[in-house]
């Protein structure tokens, strides 16, 4: 994975303070890639909070506290609230990401 520890704990921490403690948190994408270059940082998440408007402004807060520590990176999440149907987007992540 092309994420120092450091930063996947700051991933980790901050995910885990915005949508709970019990939050499923995988990174996919390039990043777990080692053989890539660049990209953003995808970050699939399974919410204790399903709300939407707690899970929108608890997005926001994640995103804003991220990039404070992080930089200024891309930073995607995909959030699955567990409301409706799973996209193809949350398979995929599901299926290729990495749990952390």
């Amino acid at each position: 994975m092309r994420l120092t520890p450091e930063q996947v704990a700051v991933i980790e921490y901050t995910l885990r303070h915005y949508f709970g403690k019990q939050s499923e948190i995988c990174v996919f994408g390039s990043r777990v890639d080692d053989h890539a270059r660049g990209g953003d940082i995808d970050l699939y998440i399974e919410p204790e909070k399903t709300g939407a408007a707690e899970v929108f402004d608890a997005k926001i807060e994640a995103l804003v506290a991220l990039k404070q520590v992080l930089g200024d990176q891309r930073i995607d999440l995909v959030i699955n609230r567990g409301c409706g149907e799973m996209l193809p987007i949350y398979t995929h992540a599901k299926a290729t990401g990495i749990k952390i």
